[in-house]
């Protein structure tokens, strides 16, 4: 996937008016490369900071758009998570490496509730940003655990992410299903 593409998956009103105009801290679980971390700095406000957290980040330190990006070496799957004060959590293709996903996702949750003590009263919204295949259907080693956006939505409900956007779909690279792009927010 290119920038652009990845860009588009995200360009809806709906993730400019969660992520409104001063800076803010995101973390993108299970960062890779950073392309979509990269995607998602075009969305924030100048000054933020976005953690890329990965086993091997492959993103390297930058200033993109005027956000920082900042390589963390770790599991992300380990809650809590290495980094506390964030405004929002991006999981592009990293959800589906999650085995027991209302586990992590509910502890993820109460990681990110404004009460929570590593949690900066900032955003009520907390938003999780989920890019994602459209299937059911495993893919061994690449895609161990897919979720679909109709499996997506009642396990982020019953996690306590109740709002869950449709914000883009485009077709998969390896043609068996598509990539959709989604925003969930705790109220």
């Amino acid at each position: 996937m290119r920038l652009s593409e990845a860009i588009e998956l995200f360009d809806r009103p709906v993730l400019r008016d969660v992520v409104g105009d001063a800076p803010v801290r995101w973390a993108d679980l299970g960062c890779g490369s950073g392309l979509f971390t990269e995607a998602l700095a075009r969305f924030l406000p100048a000054g933020s900071t976005i953690y890329g957290l990965d086993l091997r980040p492959m993103l390297q330190s930058d200033l993109v758009c005027g956000v920082h990006l900042v390589p963390v070496k770790t599991d992300f799957v380990n809650i809590p998570l290495p980094v506390a004060g964030l405004d929002g959590i991006l999981m592009a293709n990293s959800l589906h490496y999650v085995e027991d996903k209302a586990a992590f996702l509910s502890t993820l949750t109460r990681s990110m509730h404004p009460g929570h003590p590593e949690s900066a009263p900032l955003r009520p919204e907390r938003p999780l940003l989920v890019v994602e295949y459209d299937t059911d259907t495993p893919v061994p080693t690449w895609v161990p655990w897919p979720v679909s956006l109709a499996k997506l939505r009642p396990l982020m409900a019953i996690a306590g992410w109740p709002k869950v956007d449709k914000l883009g779909e485009r077709p998969s690279a390896f043609g068996r299903s598509n990539i959709y792009s989604a925003l969930a927010k705790i109220r």
